[in-house]
């Protein structure tokens, strides 16, 4: 399963960059639906469910550090 969240700003000016985090199974790397996320075993391989998340980030842009700009 695969959830993608778009960029957003905060009122404080914190920048939440767009990011995806995508859940399978740790066994086999089976992708799961969300109405197989509380189940006790993997419907594809039969192991025990142990979930992996991996997050993916999207920097669209690096700020300058410890440089002036003139």
């Amino acid at each position: 399963m695969k959830i993608k969240y778009d960029a957003v700003e905060h009122e404080s000016g914190i920048i939440e960059p767009t990011h995806e985090i995508e859940i399978v199974c740790n066994s086999c790397g089976f992708d799961l639906d969300e109405s197989e996320l509380d189940a006790d075993t993997c419907s594809d391989c039969g192991a025990p469910l142990n979930l992996r998340r991996s997050v993916s980030i999207q920097v669209t842009s690096v700020p300058l550090v410890g440089r002036t700009v003139e």
